[in-house]
């Protein structure tokens, strides 16, 4: 029973490492990587679509993305809805493709991405956090219950913390090497 409890805890706080990749890879480096544009929904015959089933996304080099919209009656939208959101980027139409080059970051900007990433990250341990106490109330209800020993119900503790430990070292680790991409000129 305890390690079924920490196998579900450690599961989840893999899903928990996967999302806080996913919501770092929105952010933005300096380098053209197409996963920057998977955030934005184009109105697309009045419903929102994401950009990459609208169109053909690879990074030219590595300072600009290249778009091929795959039905020319939606490129003014996907433009429209690159400009307006918050990554700052300017897209070019040059025929059926449109280029989008990365702007160079600002010291000041480069500063605040940190901050943001650095919140990313601090979001994602409390969620850590978070599964250790649920998986630690799980083990003690099970010793209230007596379906297991005291000494039972403090191995399992001791695991699902040494668990935690793992997850949180990862936390730490995807930011530093954030924070590193970001202070890269």
């Amino acid at each position: 029973m305890i390690d079924d409890i920490n196998e579900d805890a450690r599961q989840r706080m893999e899903k928990s490492i996967v999302a806080l990749r996913g919501q770092l890879a929105k952010i933005r480096t300096g380098r053209a990587h197409p996963g920057l544009l998977d955030s934005i929904m184009v109105p697309y015959y009045g419903t929102p679509t994401p950009i990459r089933q609208l169109a053909n996304i690879i990074a030219e080099d590595s300072r600009t993305l290249a778009l091929t919209v795959f039905d020319k009656a939606a490129a003014t939208a996907v433009e429209k809805a690159i400009m307006q959101s918050d990554l700052g980027l300017n897209p070019m139409s040059a025929g059926s493709v449109m280029r989008i080059p990365m702007p160079a970051l600002t010291e000041q900007r480069r500063k605040d991405l940190i901050k943001i990433v650095r919140a990313e990250a601090e979001g994602g341990r409390v969620v850590i956090r978070s599964i250790r106490r649920d998986a630690n109330n799980d083990i003690k209800e099970l010793l209230k219950e007596k379906e297991i020993s005291e000494d039972d119900a403090h191995r399992g503790e001791d695991s699902v913390q040494k668990t935690t430990d793992v997850f949180i070292k990862q936390i730490d680790e995807i930011l530093a090497q954030k924070e590193h991409d970001l202070m890269e000129v």
